[in-house]
């Protein structure tokens, strides 16, 4: 409560205003108050009887209904209110989820993003953004710290990705919804496809305030099946992160293992200090994680401050139940 003196100041307010009213109200029925001779008979008739306990009963019932609407009431005036301490801290780390969508991929591309999913919620404060990549690459959201958007990007990714390409029945909207969502890394060029450097240089490049002191990390999947000719290898990108503080973890998928793909993809990211997991290893995701929370990151504190969260709800409901009873209650013992 903000104000809890008020609870007690309305209560006695209208109590106050209750006791006048019933001694005002009770001088005015003697003074007005008749006596009717031969009227005794009244109370051994049954539907007088019935009357007369039904204005006995409801006018207790009215009373306990005004009592309880006076005491909603008062705590209404009281302002209730949710407190808690918030600590304003910021950490400065920025996450860039790279996802290769090459058709090689996009057996694995749901469940990839599903790990993805169960990463965020050991997040406090980091920005993280998501960039998927075939010929080209495309931003599905940019660094953000708003893990609801975040939750829910992934979601659909993993929903549109979860096709079934091989399936007859798989449905034409299914098709066309994924490729509205892989739009924009597609090259009509069949010489180009899944450029591996390309789309993590992409990705490097994708951090912004690089001024700034902050912790960076990369979160690739591929399956390292390089078609084309791109601009950056795979050692060249991972040099270009190497050069702008960028530290990268692999995922690594794949529908028919080569050896000379995952070797190369592992020894890239392993001699720069990353991890290296295969999608299925459960200890994925928690490894990755202990990693990136290992890292060092500034963090902007300031001074703890309690904040206070207005809840009207908790007792506005209650009170316009018992005015509504009230109402129901006044009909039911009317003259």
């Amino acid at each position: 409560m903000v104000s809890p003196v008020l609870v007690w100041v309305a209560a006695v307010v209208v109590a106050v205003a209750g006791v006048l009213g019933w001694l005002l109200h009770g001088g005015r029925a003697a003074a007005t108050q008749r006596y009717v001779a031969n009227s005794s008979y009244l109370l051994r008739l049954p539907s007088f009887r019935r009357r007369l306990l039904r204005r006995r009963i409801g006018a207790g019932l009215i009373a306990l209904l005004v009592a309880g609407a006076t005491a909603a009431t008062a705590l209404l005036a009281g302002r209730p209110v949710d407190r808690f301490v918030e600590d304003e801290r910021m950490a400065t780390r920025d996450i860039v989820l790279c996802l290769d969508v090459s058709g090689s991929m996009i057996p694995f591309d749901s469940e990839v993003l599903q790990s993805f999913s169960e990463m965020v919620p050991s997040f406090r404060g980091e920005r993280i953004a998501l960039n998927i990549w075939n010929a080209t690459t495309r931003v599905v959201f940019p660094l953000t710290d708003d893990y609801a958007l975040v939750e829910a990007e992934l979601a659909e990714g993993a929903e549109v990705l979860g096709i079934d390409l091989g399936n007859p029945f798989t449905s034409a909207e299914a098709f066309l919804r994924l490729e509205r969502w892989i739009a924009g890394t597609v090259s009509w060029s069949d010489a180009n496809s899944s450029l591996i450097g390309d789309g993590l240089a992409n990705c490097v490049q994708s951090f912004d305030l690089t001024d700034s002191e902050r912790s960076r990390t990369i979160i690739m999947a591929t399956d390292n099946q390089i078609a084309g000719a791109p601009v950056f290898t795979l050692a060249e990108a991972a040099a270009l992160a190497d050069e702008r503080g960028v530290r990268i973890h692999a995922l690594y998928a794949a529908a028919i293992d080569d050896a000379f793909a995952r070797t190369e993809y592992e020894q890239v990211v392993t001699s720069r200090g990353g991890l290296f997991h295969d999608l299925a290893d459960p200890a994925a995701v928690d490894g990755i994680i202990a990693d990136i929370a290992a890292q060092q990151a500034v963090e902007l504190e300031s001074d703890p401050k309690v904040v206070e969260v207005d809840r009207p709800d908790r007792w506005y409901g209650w009170l316009v139940a018992l005015v509504a009873a009230l109402v129901v209650a006044a009909w039911w013992v009317r003259p």
